[in-house]
């Protein structure tokens, strides 16, 4: 008996890689076309005489309520020049990430048809790290100097828990995010199962969008703090359900178990060992769990309501 189960098990693994690899294949057929400008490249060589050529090509990033003075100022100012210095040595070329972009624009046209690849344009922003990528629809704006390494001299005094994901290995996540934020509906309740499974849809969009990242890169943890939430799911879900929280409309919830921050808030002596956002990690897995049991697209889980895809995700912790 156990051996037929193991049979059957295999060759049901068997069948999904193949159906996961024939998808891959049209995808990698799909064509997208874009730009990539480095900005940040032509800015640091403007001078004040072609200023007003740089001007005219990108009207859409010299707002017009600055004189031409500020951006001259900006162009001879210290730590400007050192920003460009440092972000030319980061990114000498761009050909990595631009193929990853290519991949994610085009696994979003696949299963968004509508959607048209933005170009890419790089900037700097003097590591305004809130705004680390913003998609525009028409443009994707990408601020170099926020990816410089956890470790680099610009990020000395920010909390390690924000300089974990300053690497160019997250670039195409976070474009990833930006753009799964596009289609993902805001949570239809106040209650904290609503707001769970939104970033449970946004991290089950990833898996599609960019399946050659792994999960730790999706969510934005280091592979321990991944670890952690894998081994200690079971503990985590129980936590939720055996103090009510599931249905619970308390937003103070949100910053203790969906927002960024050094840990979760569990208020146990846990806390200090675990990551933070655990409720996104819960919400992603309730969601896969949604999509294996249930034979619906994409776009009918996007627009299932929370009590609903819940109900009929059966989920159970792995651990």
């Amino acid at each position: 008996m156990l051996k037929r189960f193991l049979i059957l098990l295999l060759a049901f693994n068997l069948i999904s890689c193949n159906e996961a690899s024939e998808v891959e294949e049209k995808i990698e057929q799909v064509n997208v076309d874009f730009e990539l400008v480095r900005f940040d490249r032509l800015f640091a060589e403007a001078t004040e005489e072609n200023l007003s050529e740089l001007k005219a090509d990108f009207p859409f990033l010299f707002p017009e309520q600055y004189p031409d003075s500020m951006w001259v100022q900006k162009l001879n100012d210290s730590l400007q020049l050192e920003i460009e210095t440092e972000v030319e040595k980061a990114f000498p070329e761009f050909s990595a990430v631009n193929d990853e972009l290519h991949s994610l624009f085009q696994h979003t046209k696949f299963y968004f048809p509508a959607f048209e690849a933005p170009d890419v344009i790089t900037v700097t922003s003097e590591v305004d790290y809130k705004n680390k990528v913003i998609y525009t629809g028409d443009y994707l704006f990408i601020a170099l100097d926020n990816y410089l390494g956890e470790e680099h001299k610009f990020y000395i005094g920010i909390q390690e828990y924000l300089k974990k994901n300053f690497r160019k290995e997250q670039i195409t996540v976070d474009a990833a995010t930006e753009l799964a934020e596009e289609y993902v509906p805001g949570p239809n309740s106040r209650t904290f199962l609503a707001h769970l499974l939104y970033y449970g849809k946004i991290l089950y969009l990833k898996d599609k969008l960019i399946p050659f990242k792994s999960d730790a890169e999706k969510i934005g943890y280091t592979q321990e703090e991944l670890d952690w939430a894998v081994s200690n799911e079971g503990q985590v879900w129980r936590y939720f359900v055996e103090n009510e929280l599931i249905f619970d409309t308390d937003s103070q919830l949100y910053s203790r178990f969906l927002y960024p921050a050094p840990f979760s808030k569990f208020y146990l002596q846990l806390d200090a060992e675990s990551p933070a956002r655990l409720g996104q990690y819960i919400g992603w897995m309730i969601v896969r769990s949604y999509m294996d049991k249930n034979d619906v697209s994409i776009q009918k889980m996007l627009n299932t309501s929370a009590e609903e895809l819940f109900n009929n995700a059966k989920y159970k912790p792995k651990k």
